[in-house]
């Protein structure tokens, strides 16, 4: 196990050992906390039944039971599969807004952020990269 910013992971690997697994897109979005580009991402659009996990080490995240069209151009959903599978932190890099961050709480693999402007019943937006996911179809829980 390893501790981050106060968190302690079960998954840890250099960034080496990320690069030989991740994409460059997904060590950019998971490793170095990125934001893929809006409405050009695999899963904003995607209406298949099915799991999505975190791509740094599988944890089941999000299942499209959730999902919503947020019209925001990333994959949003309003609950997380479990409230223990996500972890959040405070981000500060727009001078302007506060943000929070939200990550696998497994591998601390960066998801992207969540809003309070979601629909009911929870009033939440996860607004998600594509890059962060991987989807499993089928099973939704």
């Amino acid at each position: 196990m390893s501790k981050e910013s106060g968190k302690t992971y079960e998954v840890v690997k250099t960034d080496d050992e990320w690069k030989a697994i991740l994409t460059p897109e997904q060590f950019r979005v998971l490793r170095q906390h990125g934001t893929e580009r809006p409405f050009q991402n695999a899963y904003n659009a995607n209406k298949d039944a099915g799991m999505y996990q975190c791509a740094g080490c599988r944890l089941a995240l999000f299942s499209s039971e959730h999902k919503y069209d947020s019209r925001t151009g990333w994959p949003s959903f309003w609950k997380p599969i479990s409230e223990s599978a996500l972890g959040t932190k405070t981000d500060r890099t727009l001078l302007l807004q506060t943000r929070t961050e939200v990550h696998c709480s497994r591998c601390g693999g960066h998801q992207g952020h969540v809003f309070d402007d979601g629909p009911p019943p929870t009033g939440l937006r996860y607004c998600i990269n594509s890059a962060a996911l991987t989807f499993v179809p089928g099973k939704t829980s």
